[in-house]
C-alpha cells in the first residue's frame, strides 16, 4: 500500500515575505510549471489517502478519503468551499482550510524523515523508530523543519517525539518512497526533502540533518538510477 504523500508544491513560498518568497526551484526547475499554470488559478490540496499503482495507468485505492483544500495565499474563499463541496459529493471526506500551507507543512514535517530513510535502508516504519540513533536523527531533522516553518508562517505545535509516537502506531508500514524503490520508480525526493532544504537555504538557517537526508537520498537514487545525476537545485 502506498503511504500518504507529503509533497511541497512549486507555489508554496509564493507570497511569503522575505528571502524565502518565490517559486521553488527544487520542485519546478526553471519555472516550467509556474509558466504553464497561473498562480491565481491554483487551489492547494493535502491528500490523506492510501493507494497503490499496480501497473501503469491503474491506481488502486486502499484506505482513507481525506482531502483538505484551500487558497495558496490563505483565507477562506467561495471557490475553495465549492471545490470541497464537489469533492464531498464525489465521496471524499473533503474540507476547506483557511491555511492550506500550514496543513501542507505539518504533513511534510511528519513524513519528511521516514520516506527517504525507508527508501535507502529498506526498513519499515517500526524498524526505523526502534533504533534510538535513527530516531534521534529524525527528531533533529524535524526540529530543523519546525524552525523553517516558524519563519514562514507555518509553526508546528507538536514535538518530534509526539509525532513519532503517532507514526509508530502504523507498525510495519512501507512508505510510498520505499515502494517506489521496490518498483523501480523515480524518487520524489525534491518535493519532500529538497524543498525543505531550499527554503532553509533561502532563510540562512543551518539544516545539517536535512542536508544529510537530501545528500544520502540523492546518492542512493543516483546509484540505483532513480534520481537524476544533476540536482535541480
Amino acid at each position: 500500500m502506498h503511504s500518504e504523500w507529503s509533497l511541497v508544491p512549486w507555489w508554496f513560498c509564493i507570497g511569503v515575505d522575505g528571502p524565502a518568497g518565490g517559486a521553488l526551484q527544487s520542485v519546478d526547475p526553471g519555472g516550467a510549471i509556474a509558466a504553464a499554470i497561473p498562480f491565481d488559478q491554483v487551489i492547494g490540496c493535502v491528500v490523506h489517502a492510501g493507494a497503490a499503482l499496480s501497473e501503469p495507468g491503474l491506481v488502486q485505492h486502499r484506505s482513507g478519503q481525506g482531502l483538505i483544500v484551500g487558497e495558496p495565499r490563505g483565507g477562506a474563499s467561495t471557490r475553495a468551499r465549492r471545490v470541497a463541496a464537489l469533492l464531498a459529493q464525489a465521496g471524499f471526506e473533503a474540507t476547506a482550510s483557511s491555511d492550506v500551507r500550514q496543513d501542507i507543512w505539518y504533513k511534510l514535517w511528519g513524513n519528511m524523515t521516514m520516506n527517504p530513510i525507508s527508501a535507502f535502508t529498506g526498513a519499515t516504519l517500526d524498524r526505523i523508530l526502534a533504533d534510538p540513533l535513527v530516531r534521534d536523527f529524525c527528531a533533529a531533522a524535524m526540529g530543523e523543519a519546525a524552525a523553517i516553518g516558524e519563519r514562514i508562517g507555518c509553526p508546528i505545535a507538536q514535538s518530534a517525539e509526539e509525532r513519532q509516537a503517532l507514526t509508530a502506531r502504523l507498525g510495519a508500514f512501507k512508505t510510498s518512497m520505499l515502494q517506489d524503490v521496490e518498483a523501480g520508480r523515480p524518487l520524489e525526493l525534491d518535493a519532500i526533502v529538497g524543498a525543505a532544504y531550499e527554503i532553509g537555504q533561502r532563510l540562512g538557517l543551518a539544516t545539517p540533518n536535512i542536508a544529510a537526508l537530501l545528500g544520502l537520498g540523492r546518492l542512493f537514487g543516483r546509484v540505483h538510477s532513480l534520481y537524476p545525476e544533476q540536482a535541480p537545485a
